[in-house]
């Protein structure tokens, strides 16, 4: 399991076996940023992502320790979640005398992210056998000035592909979550801060940029 250290940035990858498609209709990509929704925000803020037909890319940083909540399962509960994020001060006793608390762990919730598609993708394409190559791939961005380079090269994957000839006409990005200034995924205001404003965000991504200065951070 790929190890992923709290309070550090991340560039994760995957792609499907032998580079097999892993989404094939718009369902499938809704239905795998629904799951992203429930499973990583617990661990994890984001910062830019593409899903391509066989590959994705997410910008991230994994929250620290102390940001992230405890998991309690709710004993007898009938809701169709079993459990509830809570904080150690929130917490009551007995979830902390009958040891029920649980904190995510970051490359496990990664993991339930893809085994959770993985299944929901097989059962409905009646497939058997694993999806995604072994294991997750991420790169740490440990030069935060890298960053802005990064949500760049993330946003033009579907024109460095080929798929598109406009990256602003591609529709599984999170470019037009800056746009339109709003996301249930993306921190927008962060990485706005990070090319200062809105204006400069879109400047950027209309110039052209040399990946060399991020090779060591790029996975495909």
């Amino acid at each position: 399991m790929a190890i992923l250290e709290f309070g550090s940035y991340y560039h994760i990858f995957n792609r499907g076996i032998d580079s097999a498609k892993i989404f094939n209709q718009k369902e499938d990509y809704e239905h795998f940023l629904e799951l992203y929704k429930k499973y990583i925000p617990l661990i994890a803020d984001t910062y830019a992502w593409t899903l391509m037909n066989n590959h994705f890319h997410f910008l991230v940083r994994i929250k620290d320790e102390n940001e992230i909540g405890f998991l309690v399962h709710l004993t007898g509960s009938n809701k169709i979640e079993k459990w509830k994020v809570v904080f150690s001060e929130e917490a009551s006793p007995l979830d902390i005398v009958g040891n029920k608390l649980k904190k995510p762990n970051p490359s496990r919730q990664f993991s339930h992210l893809f085994n959770a598609y993985s299944k929901w993708f097989n059962n409905k394409y009646h497939r058997t056998g694993g999806l995604f190559e072994k294991g997750f791939r991420r790169k740490e961005v440990e030069n935060e000035h890298y960053l802005t380079h990064l949500v760049y090269y993330i946003h033009h994957n579907p024109l460095h592909h080929g798929i598109v000839k406009k990256y602003t006409s591609y529709q599984w990005t999170s470019y037009l979550d800056f746009i339109e200034g709003q996301s249930t995924i993306i921190d927008v205001k962060k990485v706005i801060d990070w090319f200062d404003d809105l204006g400069n965000f879109v400047f950027f991504h209309q110039e052209e940029h040399e990946f060399s200065l991020i090779d060591d951070l790029l996975i495909d």
